[in-house]
């Protein structure tokens, strides 16, 4: 257990939302991952707008799993607008109702060397995927490679994969 998490803590990773069921899906899959390896009982999803759950459906389920503070993790990579006002806005209308529930955002994921090893990883994995034809990562499966534009097809590799062709 990481310090200052307490065993009542809810922990709610929030990202944007999107009206892509897939985009959606994709935090449920981040949000086990967090569970397991911060191995902490109650943290659950939740979508600032455009999905559910919400802000205010995450902090009512920690609720009745015993909740007795909330901590928002925003999902997002820099401190804009969202960060700044419209998630802890969300926060203390999700939790208003459930009295003097205290409640902390923390800060989105920015410049730490972490994210900056994730950006390079992709990066060099792309790269070589592309040059050789290699296997996709599991953010572009399925599809031959990572998203690719070509000027003289003008057709990016993903929109063959699916059908789909969006010149």
């Amino acid at each position: 257990m990481i310090s200052g998490l307490d065993i009542t803590d809810g922990v709610i990773l929030v990202d944007h939302g999107s009206r892509v069921a897939e985009s959606n899906d994709a935090l449920l899959r981040v949000v086990k991952r967090f569970q397991t390896t911060l191995q902490h009982a109650i943290v659950e999803p939740a979508h600032m707008e455009l999905a559910e759950p919400s802000l205010a459906t995450a902090v009512s389920r920690c609720v009745s799993q015993g909740a007795r503070r909330i901590i928002v993790v925003p999902f997002f990579l820099l401190p804009g607008r969202h960060w700044r006002k419209d998630i802890p806005q969300l926060t203390r209308d999700a939790c208003l109702p459930h009295g003097d529930l205290p409640y902390l955002v923390t800060a989105p994921l920015g410049d730490a060397q972490g994210v900056i090893d994730v950006l390079i990883g992709r990066m060099s994995h792309c790269l070589m995927a592309a040059e050789t034809n290699g296997e996709s990562c599991e953010v572009c499966q399925p599809g031959p490679t990572c998203w690719q534009h070509s000027l003289a097809h003008q057709v990016f590799a993903k929109d063959k994969v699916r059908g789909t062709d969006q010149t």
